[in-house]
C-alpha cells in the first residue's frame, strides 16, 4: 500500500485507508481511482498528486 500527497495543499490519500467521504473503499489502489478524482481539500486534479515515501 502506498500514500499519495496533493502537491498543492498537502492532503494525503492512503491506499490502506481509502477515502470514505469520497466513496473510496479501504485498500483501493491509486491506479483504480477514477481519473476525474479531485482533491477533497482543494479541488485540484489527480495529476497534482505525488507518491510519497512511507516510513
Amino acid at each position: 500500500m502506498r500514500k499519495w500527497q496533493c502537491i498543492v495543499c498537502g492532503w494525503i490519500y492512503d491506499e490502506a485507508e481509502g477515502c470514505e467521504e469520497e466513496g473510496i473503499a479501504p485498500g483501493t489502489a491509486w491506479e483504480d481511482i477514477s481519473d476525474d478524482f479531485v482533491c477533497p481539500e482543494c479541488g485540484v486534479s489527480k495529476a497534482d498528486f505525488e507518491m510519497i515515501e512511507v516510513g
